[in-house]
């Protein structure tokens, strides 16, 4: 039998009822979309994070405080109080680690911010003038934190963008005063806006010089008295240096924190691209997941077109009957059914590709609980649900067009 009349054939069965076929159509269609829409909003939060990690700068090292042990008790990790501005200077030092390009410590601590009659709560956090570009923290007005501020421990502080707004709207906030728990601060800069990630808002902060942070708003210190930082960030000479520049700074603290081989560190040292992978790593499980409910919907569909099938093949005992007893073969009905059912697979395909491309697009952008829903449309995500939606079609209709291609012609032609 000629492909153009098994084509034929195929078309001529499922218009015969339309609105059945057009339902198991609509399964397929819900199904495409639902994977589409959701494994571009897991596509688009893997882009989002990876964007947001590297918009704290290039080639980083993150410096934080380790775990310490009391009477054999381990406590978590970022408790203990070790780490000290006499540590990063000692990082810094580009004879003790020559692959180290800048280093910026900060500290951070919660304050009431009160401008006028507007306020709000947000984290102050205190740095050197190294953070603005280590961090990737450009001024959209004003100054970034001197280093005679931080000498002086000055009472000035940098808004960021969300906070500028919130305290003064569209009024020019350089130069105006704002009162931290109450006591009177100047404004000196205004930072340009890089929204929410994962890692918080960096646009809700206040930025301050580290030395008034320590000396006004935090009071944690090393167990010997000095005051201590959160958190020091590196930026290392090159890409191809990070392994020399860890093993360097590792080298450093140890020999400062008097720690003896085979003894835990009271510190911990992560690149930028270790964040990188291990967040991709744990958002592809997260996309897997969403791919993994949304085909709950395609293989509900499939079932869909399972069972036209079976009731077509069964409605039409008597027809595929004659056209045995006429000469068609086993291969020619087997074949016939199965383009019937990857024809209700493909066309339900296509318009949920266009259906689920469109609800990406709408839903992109939305804002839900301060967080930008993001979405990415990729080609492979658009192969994937045609391939998945071909091969279903196929698959569930394997079994009703083999069980109509083994009816034999004298029984299908008894049948009422």
């Amino acid at each position: 039998m000629k492909a153009t009349h098994v084509v034929r054939t195929a078309g001529t069965g499922l218009t015969t009822n339309k609105m059945r076929s057009t339902l198991t159509v609509l399964g397929v269609v819900i199904g495409v979309a639902s994977v589409i829409a959701l494994l571009s909003i897991g596509r688009g939060t893997q882009v989002a994070i990876t964007s947001n990690i590297q918009s704290m700068g290039t080639n980083l090292l993150f410096v934080g405080p380790g775990a310490v042990s009391q009477s054999g008790v381990r406590s978590a990790a970022g408790s203990a109080a070790t780490l000290t501005m006499d540590d990063a200077a000692a990082i810094a030092d580009s004879t003790a680690a020559p692959a180290v390009y800048a280093v910026a410590p900060q500290v951070q601590a919660g304050a009431q911010i009160v401008a006028g009659n507007q306020n709000t709560r947000t984290q102050v956090i205190g740095v050197t003038p190294e953070y603005s570009w280590v961090r990737n923290f450009p001024i959209e007005r004003g100054d970034f934190v001197s280093a005679s501020q931080v000498q002086r421990a000055s009472l000035v502080v940098v808004l960021g963008n969300s906070v500028a707004q919130t305290l003064f709207g569209l009024q020019d906030p350089v130069g105006q005063p704002i009162r931290i728990n109450g006591l009177q601060y100047e404004v000196i800069g205004v930072l340009k806006s890089k929204g929410g990630s994962g890692f918080g808002n960096s646009d809700d902060q206040v930025i301050a010089p580290i030395t008034t942070v320590q000396r006004r708003l935090s009071n944690q210190r090393t167990t010997s008295g000095a005051k201590t930082v959160q958190q020091i960030s590196i930026q290392v000479a090159g890409a191809s240096q990070n392994e020399a520049a860890i093993q360097q700074v590792t080298a450093i603290l140890q020999e400062r924190h008097r720690i003896a081989p085979g003894q835990p560190d009271d510190f911990t040292v992560q690149s930028q691209q270790d964040m990188v992978q291990a967040l991709q790593q744990s958002t592809s499980v997260f996309v897997i997941f969403l791919g993994a409910i949304a085909g709950i919907s395609l293989l509900v569909g499939g079932i869909g077109i399972m069972n036209i099938m079976l009731v077509s093949v069964t409605e039409r005992t008597r027809e595929i009957g004659i056209r045995k007893s006429v000469g068609a073969r086993r291969q020619d009905i087997l074949l016939q059914f199965l383009v019937e059912s990857a024809t209700l697979s493909l066309l339900g395909g296509g318009i949920g590709i266009l259906l689920g491309w469109g609800i990406s697009r709408m839903i992109g952008g939305i804002r839900l609980n301060n967080a930008t829903i993001n979405t990415v449309m990729s080609l492979d995500i658009l192969v994937l649900a045609v391939s998945v939606s071909a091969a279903i079609g196929l698959i569930f209709g394997l079994y009703p067009a083999y069980r109509a291609a083994r009816l034999s012609p004298i029984d299908a032609l008894r049948y009422e």
